[in-house]
């Protein structure tokens, strides 16, 4: 039944999740690959199928992710899976630092691609999540500094970032580090500059 439920909620069939719950299929059971359907339809971005299991009782605190070290609302935010988020957030997932490695939600949304997850950066803020909370010592600015993320570091001082001077040492660093991705890394500083930081 565990996995029955598992794969219906990897595939995002919402209605194939209610009945396997009717027939009886424990909510959090974990499948033989030891994920939950929760953990399985959040990774995949099956809005319908998590809410659905949040109805019937999913644990939103719950491990999640390859290794378990994730969180339900972490795993969606490093997808960028918005809608996820969302239905996550409304359930009660807290926001703060969580799961086995600590994570916070924002930063991974904030840092996990290219540009970051925009939509799902602005979303959480929406929620009352703090722009400055810190994940290993590190606030989402001062981490899309250090990966050189130039249009989520204006993003990010837009809606209120404290620019601080570690933001900027991480920039440098970066620069220092990756010799080819030193223009990016001098628009972050620039952004930084614009926003009050000497060097």
């Amino acid at each position: 039944m565990a996995d029955g439920l598992a794969q219906a909620a990897r595939d995002g069939d919402a209605a194939a999740v209610a009945q396997w719950l009717d027939a009886g299929a424990e909510v959090d059971a974990l499948s033989m690959t030891r994920r939950s359907a929760l953990d399985l339809a959040v990774h995949a971005g099956h809005s319908e199928a998590v809410r659905v299991l949040l109805a019937a009782g999913a644990d939103p605190q719950q491990r999640a992710g390859e290794y378990g070290e994730l969180t339900p609302l972490c795993l969606a935010a490093m997808y960028g899976h918005t809608a996820v988020v969302e239905i996550l957030l409304d359930a009660g997932a807290p926001t703060g630092a969580q799961g086995r490695m600590n994570y916070v939600p924002l930063v991974l949304a904030a840092t996990a691609t290219e540009h970051g997850h925009p939509q799902t950066v602005d979303l959480l803020l929406r929620h009352g999540v703090d722009i400055n909370g810190v994940m290993k010592d590190k606030t989402p600015l001062e981490w899309a500094a250090a990966f050189g993320k130039v249009q989520m570091v204006h993003q990010l001082l837009a809606r209120g970032a404290t620019p601080t001077a570690k933001a900027l040492s991480e920039a440098h660093a970066g620069a220092k580090r990756s010799p080819e991705a030193a223009q990016k890394y001098a628009l972050v500083v620039d952004a930084l500059h614009a926003a009050g930081i000497e060097d």
